[in-house]
């Protein structure tokens, strides 16, 4: 099996709100923001292949459905669909791609699978062959959200997924497309139901799998969110988040998994460590995947 990074359209957002309680003196070392105090973000995507005989994406990034209007108000930088160029880069078409496993149903992690806008057009999805694969838990608050974050969510989106006949919904460690070679672990800190999904790792220590990969999606979105006390304004839970991420990464560490960040536009992968004083911190961290093997 490969694993290739897919970089998606980039957008820009307010440093603050992605940093949360932190203060500008603290994370502007980190990110450093424009005259607008707006940061730079990617929208990272993973493709494995064969993975349980499959094409399989994880994630789509923000893609390019937003009208102008709202391109220009969600800070996504580029017009095309910048998913499909990297993907075509990779050697893959939208036709070959099997399953899309979603994390959660934000715009700017599911709105990659859905064709550029057209004026007049209605949105379609651009992977035709596809099965979807989303947290049962999340996609109830889809279809009914919270006001807290009602404005994530691409209200066509739901129908169009349900509309394939092929919406796998799931609640376990585990679904059916994918048997045992994805593992689910979910947090709801940031919104809830989300899924981070893990590539179960090829070494077996006591009965638990050691050398994989699991997409952080927004429980980490990059480097500096590995820090624990690092939330986003748009976590749902701050406290609960900050939780939940301390077990995540305690996991992740004892069974050498390394992370997958979707929005660093620095870095890809990257090794949990923890220091002395117990902050949990990374290493060989690796800016893209290029048919890298899940061993390497």
């Amino acid at each position: 099996m490969k694993l290739w990074s897919l970089i998606g359209n980039s957008q820009k957002l307010d440093g603050g709100a992605m940093f949360g309680n932190a203060p500008r003196a603290m994370w502007e070392k980190w990110a450093p923001p424009d005259d607008q105090n707006r940061i730079e973000l990617a929208c990272r995507a993973l493709l494995a292949s064969p993975l349980a005989g499959k094409t399989v994406l994880f994630e789509a990034g923000i893609g390019a459905f937003f009208e102008p209007k709202l391109r220009e108000r969600y800070g996504v930088v580029e017009s095309r669909h910048v998913l499909l160029d990297s993907l075509a880069a990779a050697g893959f078409k939208p036709e070959d791609v099997d399953v899309v496993v979603l994390s959660h149903l934000h715009f700017d992690h599911a709105g990659g699978v859905l064709a550029p806008w057209a004026e007049g057009e209605a949105p379609k999805l651009v992977f035709p062959n596809a099965t979807y694969v989303v947290g049962r838990e999340h996609w109830e608050r889809a279809l009914q959200p919270h006001s807290r974050d009602r404005a994530s969510f691409i209200s066509q989106l739901p129908a169009l997924l349900e509309g394939t006949g092929r919406l796998e919904l799931v609640d376990g460690a585990h679904c059916r497309t994918l048997g045992n070679a994805v593992r689910f672990h979910y947090s709801d800190g940031h919104t809830p139901g989300l899924m981070l999904s893990e590539i179960v790792g090829p070494e077996q220590v006591n009965g638990e799998s050691h050398g994989g990969v699991v997409f952080c999606a927004d429980l980490i979105p990059g480097r500096p969110w590995v820090h624990v006390p690092i939330t986003m304004g748009y976590d749902r839970s701050a406290e609960l988040l900050i939780d939940e991420k301390t077990a995540f990464l305690e996991d992740k560490l004892a069974r050498n998994v390394h992370l997958f960040f979707t929005h660093d536009p620095g870095c890809a992968l990257a090794q949990v460590v923890r220091d002395d004083k117990g902050r949990f911190g990374t290493a060989h961290e690796v800016p893209e995947l290029h048919a890298r093997t899940l061993s390497a």
